[in-house]
């Protein structure tokens, strides 16, 4: 026979921390997709320019960071990502400037 027992009486605590990583976890990766996706289809498969990309690379995180309440190392993330990307749009097309 079933054991009879509260509804409800057993400590779900570690299954919420875990699900929670879960659903971060799977936010980060998916607005890091979009967020690629966007920039490389402006950059290269439209042809309206890196900086474009970047622009919208750069608003895609901010609208993730600020609907979701993303955590402070969200925004460090997205920080040091916006300033490889702006490094790599400045230095590049000055190597190929060199280049001939």
């Amino acid at each position: 026979m079933a054991q009879s027992g509260a509804h409800g009486g057993m400590d779900i605590k570690d299954q919420k921390a875990t699900y929670h990583g879960f659903l971060v976890a799977s936010l980060w990766t998916s607005g890091l997709i979009a967020q690629a996706v966007m920039l490389l289809t402006l950059a290269f498969a439209i042809g309206a320019g890196w900086w474009a990309g970047f622009s919208a690379f750069v608003a895609i995180g901010v609208v993730v960071g600020l609907l979701f309440r993303m955590s402070s190392v969200y925004w460090a993330v997205q920080v040091a990502l916006w300033v490889l990307l702006v490094l790599g749009g400045l230095i590049v097309p000055a190597l190929a400037g060199m280049m001939g």
